[in-house]
């Protein structure tokens, strides 16, 4: 077995149950179980021959320190740490084991890097993009594409007003839905201005929905009909698509990789630095926010951290704004060029 490739590796059925029970008990989102799944399936890969309940906290040492020499990143490491920790959290117990190996292990510390954000030039530069525009002129776009600038606009304006994950928006539905096979885990409500989300560790909060966001998305749910080709036997066999909020060209919720993709176009067209990716406009929005109202605490609450520490580094790019500001406007901070410094005799 320790020859096959991780990502083809038959999970246990121990392991296949906690999937099981995270879905649907836990409501984690699709993203976070396939990365749950490839995280499992490397133990497995790593232990060979070794049952599971004969791994020690020695054996995962060792498992890191391989994964280590093969390259992979602290960051890496400490969420394929979390993933089995979680597993033998849940499984220990069950399976009278003395305790969790992995309990008590960490990863190598990675620096903490300054999340990527756009300035509000930037973002209103993406946003304001009209697609088709060629010399700033726009050109009739054609009903199918006109029905996608639609979506995407609706989409984009939405990241930025409520600093949502990729995987929320993914995940929003028109409005509530609950049947004996589906219930919403995140909707819209243009009439009150909010969306409501279920965010990571299912945690439920509600963010308001900005003017600018509600205008794009009126107009997207007139255009939306064209797109998702609703009928009544599709909404009987496919509730969790069929209620979708954003839909593919087929009709389907959409995919997290087609807006990266429609993304990555929309600011290239705009004239906007390359590598826009939806996380950079989550950002952009607490980094924006935060240097308009100054309270750390909203902004936790609106972008749904556990801790306080997480959104505390919007501070740091807050600061980095004010050092710009300062070194520019401060008729004491100018400071020479290193080519300019000269030596007094």
């Amino acid at each position: 077995m320790t020859g096959a490739p991780a990502d083809t590796v038959p999970l246990a059925p121990q392991m296949l149950q906690w999937l099981q029970h995270l879905e649907t008990a836990r409501r984690y989102s699709a993203h976070t179980l396939s990365a749950y799944r490839r995280d499992l399936q490397q133990l497995i890969t790593l232990a060979g021959s070794l049952p599971l309940a004969d791994i020690s906290s020695g054996h995962i040492r060792r498992y890191l320190g391989q994964l280590h020499a093969r390259g992979m990143g602290p960051r890496s490491l400490a969420r394929m740490l979390a993933s089995w920790r979680g597993f033998y959290q849940w499984w220990a117990p069950q399976a009278g084991l003395p305790g969790n190996p992995v309990a008590g292990l960490r990863a190598p510390k990675a620096p903490r890097g300054l999340p990527k954000a756009l300035s509000v030039e930037q973002t209103q530069a993406l946003l304001d993009h009209v697609p088709g525009t060629v010399g700033g002129v726009a050109a009739l776009l054609s009903e199918p594409d006109r029905l996608v600038a639609s979506r995407d606009r609706a989409m984009f304006e939405l990241f930025y007003s409520s600093g949502l994950r990729l995987s929320e928006l993914t995940g929003l539905d028109v409005r509530y839905l609950k049947t004996a096979q589906y219930e919403s885990a995140g909707w819209i409500d243009l009439e009150a201005g909010e969306v409501s989300v279920l965010g990571k560790g299912g945690k439920r909060r509600t963010v308001p929905v900005g003017e600018a966001a509600r205008t794009a998305l009126t107009a997207w749910l007139a255009d939306r009909p064209s797109l998702a080709k609703d009928d009544a036997s599709r909404l009987a066999a496919h509730p969790a698509d069929a209620n979708a909020l954003f839909v593919g060209v087929r009709g389907a919720r959409i995919a997290p990789r087609v807006v990266q993709t429609q993304l990555s176009r929309w600011a290239q067209a705009a004239g906007v630095p390359a590598h826009v990716h939806p996380h950079v406009l989550r950002h952009s929005f607490a980094s924006h926010v935060l240097q308009s109202a100054e309270d750390l605490r909203a902004v936790q609450e609106m972008l749904g951290h556990a801790s306080i520490s997480t959104t505390q580094i919007y501070t740091r790019l807050d600061f980095q704004h004010l050092a710009k500001v300062y070194d520019k406007a401060h008729p004491r901070a100018a400071r020479a060029a290193p080519d300019d410094k000269k030596t007094s005799s």
